[in-house]
């Protein structure tokens, strides 16, 4: 079967999930992810490949999709900036983490500055509560942060593609091969 969004390889991969799950359903997330790593985000028309895959309606992917915000339904910049803003990053100061970026950026959230290096969003907690106001930039936490501490990430980043203030990565050691 031809596929409108996904490439070949991305569609085998899905495929090759199947087995592992009784029910076709349940694949949703992993082929969410997995079109995402294709194309860099999840497009109606991937969510149309999916749908087809799993045997489901592509409004079911979408409601998936939908509902976390680890899905990207529209390009994204280099570097994915999401500050948490649930409470305990909210009594730290979240807020004024976000005026800072969106100033410092140039940019509202949702949106991608200019060059392409980074989107701005704002996220329920990303599990780092004791450690507010944080942030995850792609999959590095950054924790305790200043208005200083973010402007050297974000120079860190576009300078040298990296920084040490990470305090850690947030995916699973078994899946950072897989990106």
């Amino acid at each position: 079967m031809k596929y409108k969004a996904l490439s070949k390889e991305a569609v085998a991969r899905i495929e090759a999930e199947l087995p592992k799950y009784p029910d076709r359903r349940s694949l949703t997330l992993p082929a969410l992810r997995i079109a995402q790593e294709d194309l860099g985000y999840v497009s109606e028309p991937a969510m149309i490949d999916i749908a087809e895959i799993l045997e489901l309606t592509p409004i079911q992917v979408y409601d998936v999709a939908t509902f976390y915000s680890q899905y990207n339904m529209k390009p994204v910049g280099t570097y994915l900036v999401q500050v948490c803003k649930t409470l305990s990053c909210a009594l730290v100061g979240a807020a004024s983490i976000v005026e800072h970026l969106q100033k410092k950026l140039g940019i509202g959230i949702g949106e991608t500055t200019e060059d392409g290096f980074f989107t701005l969003k704002v996220v329920e907690c990303l599990a780092s509560c004791g450690s507010g106001p944080m942030m995850q930039i792609n999959d590095r936490y950054y924790e305790q942060l200043t208005p200083e501490k973010v402007d050297q990430i974000l120079s860190d980043l576009k300078e040298q593609g990296k920084s040490a203030l990470a305090t850690g990565p947030f995916m699973l050691p078994a899946l950072q091969g897989q990106k």
